[in-house]
């Protein structure tokens, strides 16, 4: 019989050492490394969790770059706005200051610091973080503003700020210097005083007369072009007696023209002498108008037209302007805005007018002429005045300047020429508001050209001031960062919104003025300049203003905020989830080590005595 050997490995306390060795292997390895195992297949069942866990950890990471790229490029952009708010303060308060003392150069001190101010402004809107110049809009790559000098003063084939002042100054003085107003006598005892063109837009427009001469018999304005008549036949003034015309000006200020009866050859200031005779006065009426017009011409109106001269240069607002037509009436009168869009023959309606199921198009949507009850921004009456219906489309285009009616002629404005489109579908009444086809808006920026002149399409020999984005959409959409799985912040800015283009402008208008040091006028067109800027750098209630962008920027900085700190707990939540899946405390797993070092040495002195066994120390001595 033989007898085979004992396999020391597969017995009971064999395997029990070994699998006691794999465990202290297993408790050393997660005593050097701190997790449970090497591979995923030891970690538990928990550890699925943790894998969806790290790649919640991982988007994390990547919204905290991206929320930091975004937070300074914000930080980039208030700062800049800080400075060009504290810029146009400044330019605020020396176009504010009195003298208005013009030195050799034909300027004052406020205006030649304003040339260096606008520098510094062109330089803050060119500002670039990283690759990115953040007032561009989508056009990172593209500095959004031309320099200074260039902006002013043209290249060899474009022209600049300096220039269209110029020429627009030229075309709203007119030949004779009265802003386009003809100042006649139609009969030797009356002065009539009216606009050279109907639907010009240059020069002075009238707005309205009031007076007290006492006897005399004024009219208007009205017709077309508008004009005031005024008949001293049976006129007899006394002393103190007044007259006064109110005018537009192309800046959409007023200016008011006074004139006082008076006893005295010559008459002070801002009078005329009674005549002995209805004749001689209204001689001397003509006489005083021509001064005290002339006198508004080249002060108010140059200041007024240099104004909207920067406004044609830097705006990308238009106009689309109508021929002048009369109501049927009779005798037939130059349409108003209380003219009705329908009615009688003899009443103050334009022919032919509107009928019911007619439709106007603005902009792609359609006003709808119905014969009573209108309702909602798209219907109107067929009954209903042109007032009204220009204040349907003036809802759809959003203009901020609303459309008018001006010696007959109708003057519709947007703030986006490009996008003006007004059709008709009756054709016929169309044109008795003096359009013809699709009414159209010259494209900024505008020159003045044509005969008679008027303003065109600049845009082949005109600096472009502004080379960044101009596509659809606000100016904070043209960048957008995901801050979160399902949240998304707006921090784009371009140099030509509202309140930027704005600042820029009126700074650069007043910079580029300039008068004669030793002429008449030349002060009192300074101070009338300086009187715009301050007011036109002034909020205005409705419009943009520098703080509003600022706020806009800082409500998605607080968004940020927001978000990273829920990002940073859920970071927490994430880690501690795989921590608990995956990783072991130290201490814990040196108890078991030391444990499992006992029961293996325990082990082992078991196997030695084992191993010292025969059977020789069992069999008898002796």
């Amino acid at each position: 019989m033989s007898i085979s050997s004992i396999n020391y490995a597969s017995s009971l306390l064999g395997m029990s050492i070994q699998n006691i060795n794999n465990q202290l292997s297993d408790l050393s390895a997660q005593l050097s490394t701190g997790v449970k195992s090497q591979n995923y297949a030891g970690m538990g069942v928990n550890e699925g969790f943790a894998i969806a866990a790290r790649a919640q950890l991982a988007n994390i990471a990547a919204y905290g770059n991206t929320m930091t790229n975004v937070n300074t490029i914000i930080s980039g952009a208030n700062t800049a706005l800080q400075s060009l708010y504290k810029i146009t303060g400044n330019v605020q308060d020396e176009a504010a200051q009195t003298p208005q003392d013009i030195n050799s150069s034909g300027q004052t001190v406020g205006q030649q610091s304003a040339a260096a101010q606008l520098g510094a402004m062109v330089g803050i809107l060119n500002t670039q973080i990283g690759n990115r110049y953040i007032f561009s809009g989508t056009a990172i790559n593209t500095p959004p503003v031309t320099s200074a000098d260039v902006l002013l003063n043209g290249t060899t084939t474009q022209a600049g700020l300096k220039q269209v002042i110029a020429e627009r100054q030229q075309a709203d003085l007119g030949t004779d210097g009265l802003g386009h107003l003809a100042i006649t006598s139609p009969t030797t005892t009356s002065v009539q005083v009216a606009e050279d063109a109907a639907g010009s837009p240059f020069g002075l427009k009238l707005d309205s007369v009031s007076s007290s001469l006492n006897g005399a018999t004024v009219t208007g304005p009205g017709g077309s072009p508008a004009g005031v008549s005024i008949d001293l036949t049976t006129a007899t003034p006394n002393p103190g007696d007044q007259i006064t015309f109110t005018f537009d000006l192309p800046d959409g200020t007023t200016e008011s023209v006074k004139l006082t009866a008076s006893s005295d050859s010559p008459p002070p200031a801002g009078s005329f002498t009674i005549g002995t005779t209805p004749d001689e006065t209204a001689t001397n009426l003509k006489a005083a108008l021509n001064t005290a017009i002339g006198t508004v011409a080249n002060t108010s109106l140059v200041a007024a037209s240099a104004v909207a001269a920067g406004d044609n240069f830097f705006n990308t607002a238009g106009t689309a302007t109508g021929g002048a037509v009369t109501n049927q009436a009779t005798p037939p009168a130059a349409i108003t805005g209380a003219t009705a869009l329908s009615g009688a023959p003899g009443s103050d309606s334009i022919s032919p007018g509107f009928a019911q199921g007619d439709t106007i198009t603005v902009d792609g949507q359609t006003i709808k002429f119905v014969a009573s009850g209108a309702t909602g921004p798209n219907e109107v009456n067929v009954t209903d005045s042109i007032q009204t219906l220009l204040g349907k489309i003036d809802g759809i285009t959003g203009t901020t300047t609303p459309s008018t009616v001006h010696g007959g002629v109708i003057t519709l404005h947007t703030d986006d020429a490009a996008s003006l489109s007004v059709s008709s579908s009756n054709s016929t009444a169309f044109a008795a508001l003096g359009f013809s086809g699709t009414a159209t808006a010259a494209q900024p920026p505008l020159r003045v050209g044509g005969s008679p002149p008027t303003l065109v399409n600049g845009s082949a020999d005109t600096v472009s001031w502004y080379n960044g984005n101009s596509g659809p959409g606000s100016a904070r959409s043209t960048a957008v960062a995901r801050i979160d799985q399902s949240q998304t912040v707006q921090y784009g800015a371009q140099a030509n919104e509202q309140a930027l283009r704005s600042a820029l402008e009126q700074v650069a208008v007043y910079a580029a003025v300039t008068a004669s040091p030793t002429g008449t006028n030349s002060k009192a067109q300074i101070a009338a300049l300086s009187e715009r800027i301050g007011t036109n750098l002034t909020s205005q209630p409705g419009q943009q203003t520098i703080q509003d962008i600022e706020t806009e920027f800082a409500t998605a900085s607080t968004s940020i905020k927001d978000a990273q700190a829920r990002q940073t707990d859920t970071q927490t939540a994430m880690q501690n989830m795989i921590d608990d899946t995956e990783s072991v405390s130290p201490d814990e797993v040196a108890s078991k080590l030391l444990a499992l070092q006992n029961s293996l040495q325990a082990s082992y002195q078991v196997t030695s005595m084992l191993s010292q066994l025969s059977l020789t120390k069992f069999l008898p001595i002796g």
